[in-house]
């Protein structure tokens, strides 16, 4: 507000009782001290503050009423901090030494109202972000400013706030409690519990929105985050720090690859933040109780916006579960974040953006929804040992309408992302899952995420697999293949079979090596294609009861030397011969 705002403006006092010459002489000089020479001041008669007054001076109010001054002491019993959990001595004294001060409040007026949306007239000084709150207790945020004019998104519905009622600053940004206690719990945008399991005791606050950390606060992303899946793992491995999109069609499995990756972390010093964005509340209920079922909830944090949740709530919700992501790795951890999924959350916002009034742009999206995701994913980072080593990896999800990844949110967050691995409803209903798409699915960080076994095992997968895809659309106008093209078919097909795997069955490092290392030396050859999981099932087997040294060695040296691949390409050649002739 400016100086000349305030000078043409006129204090009002509110009170039961008209003020004697002393008091009003008082009042003046407050007046003149705070707002200058030209600011008028008249009493008007009111009953409605008991046991005291109420000053306004345009948009501030100084409320000196019995509940004005019991509101100005519950605010600073907030601040109390606790000691050991006795907190009752330090509040005797606070409320001992407290004295009341003349603290202006700013007061707006709800002009409008719905749909979650409140527009709000008076909040001059209001800022982007900052939290209100209405008359009632109902939370909101600023989230679109105009000249006279100011629009809310509300988090507590809208059923108490109606058109008249008054709001307030709170000066402060949007937050959600973290903490440890977190951990195994299933909670809202907002952070409260929605399991049943009763309150959680917070660590802290944590704004919802946050700056990512600079060039300087980060180090190269060279550490692989298995995820258990050898399609993802062998050809397009994901670093601790990196940002791999998941995109594809409805039911594709997107879901699936996520949750094996949480799973795959149990006992890997890493903590999981599941952000369920927009998905049927049985849905959700489901994935709590899978990862319950494989031990993994206890690790995990499931934050739930619904369906039948507001636009608002939907928005915040990816936010608010990588602030509790933040917590977790300033202390130094390692923490995988999934986002399922983004593109209802660009609908969400696009809803939002509509009822705020905002020009529609492309697909009726505002013009910063790219900034909505670059801001969420730039917060996935490894951060330098100086500032605590943790990380957070982030896998956000995409769905695609029949496999188009050039409509305007996939192509936003493909190019802000690392990498994408792609699932095709084609492949998937062939049977091949997970459904990948070895041409179109990258990871920019590469072998860079990946252990010297791990790289020096795949060898040319990704190029042969890359092969057999381009002669199989070729074979199927070729009535006589050649020997040479026939091999080359049957060994791709074996590559793709030994390449399916059961959803919740995540594969070991050295057993992901073990079955690249005999792959490659095309042990499999011979073996049917329905025979191929059997056999690596195994030959798995056989490596963990008759050869537990190697894969201990494997696990332990992260190397895999000429002389242990050649031990693998033997033993693998001796079981495939033992196999066939069984068969």
């Amino acid at each position: 507000m400016s100086s000349n705002d305030l000078q043409s403006k006129t204090a009002v006092l509110y009170s039961s009782d008209a003020p004697n010459e002393e008091q009003e002489r008082r009042f003046r000089n407050f007046i003149k001290t705070r707002y200058g020479e030209d600011c008028d001041f008249r009493w008007e008669r009111s009953d409605a503050f008991p046991g005291g007054f109420r000053l306004e001076v345009g948009q501030e109010v100084y409320d000196w009423s019995v509940g004005g001054r019991f509101q100005q002491l519950r605010d600073t019993l907030v601040k109390v901090p606790t000691r050991n959990g006795n907190i009752i001595p330090l509040i005797k004294e606070t409320i001992r030494t407290w004295t009341p001060e003349a603290l202006a409040q700013e007061i707006g007026v709800v002009t409008s109202v719905g749909d979650g949306i409140a527009t709000v007239e008076g909040l001059e000084n209001a800022t982007y972000g900052e939290i209100l709150v209405f008359k009632g207790g109902s939370r909101g945020m600023v989230q679109d400013i105009r000249q006279n004019e100011i629009g809310c998104i509300l988090f507590d519905g809208d059923e108490e706030v109606s058109e008249g009622s008054s709001v307030h600053r709170t000066a402060k940004t949007a937050g959600v409690p973290v903490g440890n206690g977190f951990l195994g719990r299933v909670v809202d945008p907002l952070g409260v519990p929605i399991d049943g399991l009763g309150e959680i005791k917070e660590d802290g606050y944590y704004p919802v929105e946050s700056q990512a950390p600079g060039i300087v606060q980060r180090q190269p992303v060279n550490t692989p985050l298995e995820t258990g899946i050898l399609s993802i793992d062998a050809m397009f491995p994901i670093g601790r720090g990196q940002r791999e999109l998941i995109i594809g069609d409805r039911q594709t499995g997107k879901t699936a690859i996520a949750l094996d990756a949480i799973i795959n972390q149990k006992g890997k010093n890493c903590i999981c933040v599941y952000v369920a964005i927009g998905q049927k509340t049985s849905a959700v209920v489901q994935i709590a109780e899978t990862l319950k079922k494989h031990g993994s909830m206890e690790y995990t944090v499931i934050v739930d916006a619904s369906a039948s949740d507001s636009a608002p709530l939907q928005y915040i919700a990816p936010y608010a579960g990588c602030a509790m992501a933040e917590y977790f790795m300033h202390q130094g951890k390692d923490v995988l974040i999934v986002y399922d999924d983004l593109s209802k959350h660009a609908v969400a916002y696009r809803t939002m953006s509509l009822l705020l009034g905002r020009s529609p742009g492309r697909e009726a999206f505002p013009g910063d929804v790219f900034y909505l995701h670059s801001r969420l994913l730039e917060r996935a980072a490894r951060m330098a040992d100086e500032y605590g080593g943790g990380s957070i990896t982030a896998l956000p999800i995409v769905e695609t309408q029949a496999g188009d990844v050039s409509a305007y949110i996939p192509t936003n967050i493909i190019s802000i992302t690392d990498g994408q691995i792609f699932l095709e409803s084609e492949l998937f209903f062939s049977g091949q899952r997970p459904a990948i798409n070895v041409g179109i699915s990258v990871s920019r960080v590469g072998g860079d995420a990946q252990t010297k076994a791990m790289k020096k095992a795949v060898g040319t997968l990704k190029l042969d697999l890359a092969q057999y895809r381009e002669m199989e659309v070729f074979s199927q106008f070729a009535s006589d293949l050649d020997e040479q093209t026939r091999k080359q078919l049957i060994y791709g097909q074996g590559l793709m079979r030994m390449l399916r795997q059961s959803q919740y069955h995540p594969y070991s490092h050295h057993q992901q090596v073990i079955m690249l290392v005999s792959a490659m030396a095309h042990v499999m050859v011979d073996v049917e294609l329905d025979d191929v999981q059997t056999f690596i099932k195994g030959l798995l087997e056989k490596f963990e009861t008759e050869y537990p040294e190697i894969g201990q060695e494997i696990d332990r040296e992260k190397v895999l030397s000429d002389e242990l691949k050649g031990k693998i390409t033997e033993v693998a050649q001796e079981y495939a011969k033992d196999f066939l002739k069984r068969k």
